[in-house]
């Protein structure tokens, strides 16, 4: 958010190196390196656990309150749940009611259905199963009855709504709880489907911060670049809508003359990006504590419970964990809808900044309140949806500043280096059909007969 310059996702049989790996990822000795040299990719393989920085470990340890090998064992496990979750979400179909991880190394993966006969090849997958009365996308479509709602409803008293999945209901959070009840008899959301919060602070967008790396927008306001990107061989970084309308001009952190906002949307979403000069290159690093380079591989979307760290020039490296996908957030200037709900503190300068979990990008943030004294919460907008809408690429390799991973079709197959993928999309490569598992921008490497975390072949 832009600092005002102010010195200021029929049930078949379970596949057994899957549930054996997801138990030793449970039980807290995952191990990416145990695995036969010519199996398949684990999880944390694939989204390279490996690859998290010691900047990005020491905030878990000290957010989360973990030791380092514990922060390990986590980033792996939760890639691990991550992927048996998905499968359990595309074998289960319309019993599926959701998952998410806890325990300090997310050693619990917990997957919910409404059909008791699901409980065996849930637990066969090395998960616990809960059995609930409403399904996920019951759970999803009240919600995006609140959505529509909302459009014609004054929300500021009832700012947050959202799918929780743990007590399978969908949750408002309101200052006042009338407000709550007006909204939900408004989109005609059943009481039993509900459960209404009490909540004190108003969100709000962080105006005053700076995020990962500071840009200015018209010589005035300032944000933070999200993550750097490309669109074809253009070069550029994706940012919060908020921060700028398209054609307005961006100064670096140096006050060096660096690009033009391409596109931005907000209220309704929160995204925006900006095209750089040739002065500026595109490289696979968030900045991270200390001036240090945080890698990043992939955009994975990681899982409810799953550990998260942003990266703020005012507060530094946070860490915390998702606690709600798909949720709506009202803000003084309108409602953005869908962003992540987290653990993770922010203060006025950190707006626009990276969200990351391991080496996977998550998003840009957004808003939320409280800060890092008191403790607080925060949104982001996801970046895959960023990335989809605009058509550009997250970068992940190289640093010299190359024209991007964007590729054409594959040879014998519709899967394409630079698509944005969602859970249950399906493409041909190779000669056979996959189901996608996880929400992610494919790249090369990505190819899906070699990751079976992101790819089931049907």
């Amino acid at each position: 958010m832009p600092h005002r310059h102010r010195h200021h996702r029929a049930v078949g049989a379970a596949v057994a190196a899957t549930a054996a790996l997801l138990v030793a990822g449970l039980s807290g000795s995952a191990s990416a390196g145990t695995a036969p040299a010519d199996a398949a990719p684990t999880a944390a393989e694939t989204l390279r656990t490996d690859a998290a920085p010691p900047a990005l470990v020491k905030a878990m340890q000290r957010d989360l309150g973990l030791d380092r090998r514990q922060a390990e064992r986590r980033l792996a496990n939760e890639a691990e749940a991550g992927a048996t979750a998905a499968r359990l979400r595309a074998s289960l179909g319309g019993d599926f009611a959701g998952a998410w991880v806890a325990g300090a190394e997310s050693g619990t993966l917990t997957v919910a259905t409404t059909d008791a006969g699901d409980v065996s090849a849930i637990e066969a997958r090395g998960a616990e199963a809960k059995v609930v009365r409403h399904s996920l996308a019951d759970l999803d479509a009240a919600k995006a009855r609140l959505d529509k709602a909302a459009a014609k409803h004054d929300t500021a008293d009832a700012p947050v709504w959202y799918v929780d999945t743990r007590t399978n209901t969908v949750v408002v959070e309101a200052i006042r709880p009338a407000a709550a009840r007006s909204l939900l008899a408004a989109a005609g959301v059943d009481r039993s489907l509900a459960r209404v919060e009490s909540r004190t602070e108003r969100p709000r967008t962080f105006y005053d911060l700076r995020g990962g790396e500071a840009y200015y927008i018209n010589n005035s306001s300032r944000c933070s670049i999200g993550f750097p990107i490309t669109k074809g061989t253009q070069q550029g970084f994706a940012t919060a809508g908020h921060c700028g309308r398209a054609g307005a001009s961006t100064t670096g952190a140096n006050r060096v003359a660096q690009g033009t906002f391409q596109g931005s949307i907000f209220p309704g979403r929160d995204m925006a990006w900006v095209a750089t000069n040739s002065s500026w290159t595109a490289t696979p690093y968030v900045l991270g504590a200390g001036g240090q380079n945080v890698r990043v591989t992939g955009s994975t979307a990681a899982p409810v419970g799953a550990s998260v760290c942003r990266s703020g020039s005012t507060t530094g490296w946070h860490c915390g964990t998702v606690t709600q996908l798909n949720t709506s957030v009202t803000y003084q200037e309108g409602t953005i809808s869908p962003v992540t709900k987290t653990t993770v503190c922010a203060e006025p300068g950190d707006s626009g900044g990276s969200y990351i979990s391991g080496s996977q990008a998550q998003g840009v943030t957004s808003g939320g309140s409280g800060d890092c004294r008191s403790g607080g919460e925060t949104f982001f907008q996801p970046i895959n949806a960023l990335l989809q809408n605009y058509g550009l690429t997250l970068k992940t390799t190289g640093g010299d500043g190359g024209g991007g991973d964007d590729g054409g079709e594959e040879p014998g197959g519709t899967w394409a280096a630079g698509t944005v993928y969602q859970p249950g999309d399906t493409v041909t490569y190779g000669g056979a059909t996959y189901r996608c598992l996880q929400g992610h921008q494919a790249q090369p490497g990505w190819e899906p007969s070699n990751v079976p975390a992101l790819w089931q072949r049907v």
